[in-house]
């Protein structure tokens, strides 16, 4: 039987996934986990087991009513919503899309993220999934609870001013943008601090590489309530866009309340761990918010990039035939050509993000 001798390059980060993943069992050594990876790497990862539900006897399902509001058309509404309390967001005539921004109370340089949220949740959030913050914090902020028409989005950007002017000739437009400047300028936000909204009640789907907005069915009653998980400003509001699909071409008011959480919504919130790169502003080199908007150089700067220079080292594995057979069977020489070597690295981390992430 003969070989063929493969190189592969990598770099310490590479290498130092490799390595935990042998220190962790799934190989004794390195070759070992690259022959495992050309071994499985056409098979599917065994599924994850089911996390037994929460055990909800004995709990009360009772909560208290701390406030209402009822938000009329072109107009939102900054709420403060502390940890423990859940807020319902909810249909009063039915079709009315819901833009919804939220901020760390007690530090508004930490929002909810649309981008992290989708990467995590994929482009429909619905009940049992979280709200996470943007980087470098990416913590969960929200956790719903209920969602009874299950069509939210996290890809379309807030409609804008500039939107109805350049498509629609207005000077003036009821927009998502402004509507949540002016209710976020209750607690001293400017329009710079608006951010991509989580879009409730707002139904979407991709096709022809592109996203599309479809009508929607939500009806009177049908509502979102999700729990907060830290002390939070909330922002929703009604979403300004009534010459488009997003709310049928009208718009109606929506009713807002905000509730103290049951033991039972309390329960039913999974554990999440904690990471040591969920950073806040005691870590970041630079820990004071910007006063002035002019930049200017800091003459003393000396870049701190994270694990550079990058150190690539070459790990060489002679395949057998049926290994080596196995690599050119993956269909990556349209990537790599011969070079058996950058194939092979493709074909491990591939396998490996298969077979252990979620």
């Amino acid at each position: 039987m003969s070989t063929h001798l493969v190189s592969l390059q990598l770099n310490q980060q590479q290498l130092e996934l490799i390595d935990r993943s042998v220190s962790l069992g799934h190989a004794t050594s390195r070759d070992a986990l690259i022959r495992r990876a050309l071994a499985e790497f056409d098979q599917p990862a065994p599924p994850k087991p089911t996390p037994e539900p929460p055990d909800l006897a004995g709990l009360s399902d009772q909560r208290e009513l701390l406030l209402e509001h009822v938000m009329e058309p072109g107009t939102g509404k900054a709420l403060e919503v502390m940890a423990g309390q859940v807020l319902r967001i909810e249909q009063v005539e039915g079709g009315q899309c819901v833009d919804f921004n939220c901020f760390n109370l007690h530090d508004y340089k930490e929002f909810m993220h649309t981008g992290r949220t989708r990467t995590v949740h994929g482009l429909l959030p619905t009940t049992g999934h979280f709200l996470w913050s943007a980087p470098p914090r990416e913590r969960a902020m929200m956790y719903l609870l209920a969602d009874t028409v299950r069509c939210n989005d996290v890809m379309f950007p807030r409609c804008s001013a500039y939107l109805y002017e350049s498509a629609y000739g207005f000077s003036a437009h009821t927009n998502c943008h402004d509507i949540q400047a002016e209710a976020q300028r209750e607690y001293g936000l400017t329009p710079d601090d608006v951010h991509d909204s989580f879009n409730l009640f707002m139904c979407t789907e991709v096709h022809g590489g592109r996203g599309h907005i479809k009508r929607q069915h939500s009806r009177p009653g049908d509502h979102v309530e999700m729990l907060a998980l830290m002390d939070l400003l909330a922002v929703p509001n009604v979403c300004g866009a009534d010459i488009m699909r997003t709310s049928n071409f009208s718009l109606k008011p929506i009713k807002l309340q905000v509730w103290r959480a049951s033991e039972v919504d309390m329960a039913r919130v999974p554990a999440l761990p904690t990471y040591a790169t969920q950073r806040t502003p005691a870590d970041f080199k630079v820990s004071r918010v910007k006063a002035d908007r002019a930049l200017h150089r800091d003459a003393g700067y000396q870049p701190q990039f994270t694990n550079v220079p990058l150190q690539v080292s070459r790990i060489d594995i002679a395949l057998s035939d049926d290994e080596h057979t196995r690599l050119k069977q993956a269909g990556l020489d349209e990537y790599y050509g011969d070079k058996n070597g950058d194939a092979l690295r493709d074909l491990l981390f591939s396998w490996w993000e298969a077979r252990f992430m979620a």
